[in-house]
């Protein structure tokens, strides 16, 4: 592929828009049982767009439509956020075609887009909220990288049904009621209906996550209840239950290749798929001095060819003021049994966690490139009184922020997790296998 120059095919537009995921174009998929419904958006709530050099000295469509594949590959290595990425798609035809060529382990080193819901509450656990009628949630996508810019996307109005929100993973938003189950394309809005969910205990389920990205022959929708895990194979038209036999799962993540769970009592699981789903507890050494507060509240996060832990621990002084750090774990699997060995500089890395465990988690490798921090965790939610979008902490920095401390020890308690769409982190469904 390297070295070699690509045919011509006529003169492109430099002014095409990125065509990855289009609005109005449905996304195939091999079951009738799926449906999607596309969102009918105007231009002008799209205001992430690619990057147009307007300049009368830029150089000729056809220059950049003959650069070498080799030249390209090394173009999209330097990509550093979701706007550059914008840009190589938008540039013309034949970046696109050696943008889809690629790998499809192929993983781009970009900060996640904040998504913020239109009417946010900031106290999403009050006990009279209800169901969400879908029609009303719209949302704000701002890339770290780029803030002056936003996008505005929402669900069809077309869906005047109340569900719960279970959670989001590989670009959709994930909501259910009951039999009803739908997932929301969180860049373009676009829906995906699986089948309906046909079990007793399907009146219990709290979360819901995919453990590969959706176009993949082996991507599964999982639903945790109380009492049972329910998955759904894509592209197949039933639900399978496994009884879950665990405490309350509250993060599911895919790391080298296996799926890894962590349950209310911070307890590790692997989550085989094959030749059935099961669920098998990890041994892990815990340090004594892991967490010492009085409230702990760890995530699970994917960094390079490492697992995480990343623990917010919230203590109590005698004036009844509230503080919390940030620590961070590896995950040691060369000694047995495998063990949490504290890890106290990132280096050249900065994570990405919300307050609702059911989001999904990230890791970007040199965030000075876009502007960002190293050595920090970015929380979804903003601070109090604070103008920013979401809040910056360097781990092992103490916080002295009441709303971020509890927001951290309500997430912690055992009840039931919020129904509705809070701020999180996420990447557009296609930016995920892109090779595929």
């Amino acid at each position: 592929m390297a070295g070699r120059r690509r045919r011509r095919r006529g003169h492109p537009r430099q002014a095409r828009p990125p065509p990855l995921p289009s609005p109005g174009e449905p996304f195939q998929l091999e079951s009738n049982a799926l449906r999607e419904v596309a969102v009918a958006e105007s231009s002008s709530k799209k205001t992430c767009h690619a990057l147009i050099c307007t300049r009368s000295s830029a150089p000729s469509p056809d220059v950049w439509a003959d650069l070498l594949d080799s030249l390209l590959l090394q173009i999209i290595v330097l990509v550093s956020s979701f706007h550059d990425l914008l840009a190589f798609i938008g540039t013309c035809r034949s970046w696109r075609a050696v943008l889809s060529s690629l790998p499809p382990l192929f993983t781009f080193n970009i900060p996640p887009l904040h998504l913020r819901p239109d009417g946010y509450d900031s106290h999403p656990h009050r006990r009279y909220i209800k169901h969400s009628l879908l029609s009303n949630i719209s949302w704000q996508l701002v890339d770290p990288a780029k803030q002056t810019s936003s996008l505005s996307c929402s669900a069809p109005q077309k869906l005047q049904v109340h569900m719960q929100y279970l959670g989001c993973s590989y670009g959709y938003l994930i909501f259910s009621n009951m039999e009803q189950c739908l997932l929301v394309n969180v860049y373009s809005g676009a829906t995906m209906r699986p089948p309906k969910l046909k079990f007793t205990d399907n009146r219990n389920v709290y979360y819901g996550a995919l453990v590969a990205p959706i176009n993949l022959s082996n991507s599964r929708l999982l639903f945790c209840s109380r009492s049972s895990m329910f998955q759904w194979q894509v592209g197949s038209d039933f639900w399978s239950e496994h009884p879950l036999g665990v405490q309350c799962i509250v993060q599911i993540v895919s790391f080298k290749g296996e799926i890894f769970a962590i349950d209310f009592l911070q307890r590790l699981h692997r989550i085989p798929l094959e030749p059935q789903l099961s669920m098998q507890e990890v041994l892990v050494v815990w340090d004594a001095d892991m967490f010492l507060g009085l409230w702990n509240a760890p995530w699970l996060v994917v960094c390079g060819d490492m697992l995480l832990l990343v623990d917010f621990s919230v203590s109590i002084d005698p004036f009844s003021r509230l503080s919390g750090t940030f620590n961070v774990f590896r995950l040691d699997f060369q000694v047995e049994p495998a063990k949490w060995v504290k890890v106290d500089d990132l280096g050249d890395n900065a994570l990405f966690v919300s307050f609702d465990r059911r989001n999904p988690t990230f890791s970007c490798l040199g965030p000075e490139k876009w502007g960002g921090k190293r050595n920090c965790i970015y929380i979804a939610n903003p601070s109090v009184d604070s103008n920013e979008r979401w809040s910056v902490v360097e781990v092992g920095q103490v916080v002295l922020d009441p709303k971020l401390c509890t927001n951290s020890a309500e997430k912690n308690l055992p009840r039931a997790p919020s129904r509705q769409l809070q701020s999180l982190w996420e990447l557009p469904s296609f930016v995920y296998g892109v090779g595929q």
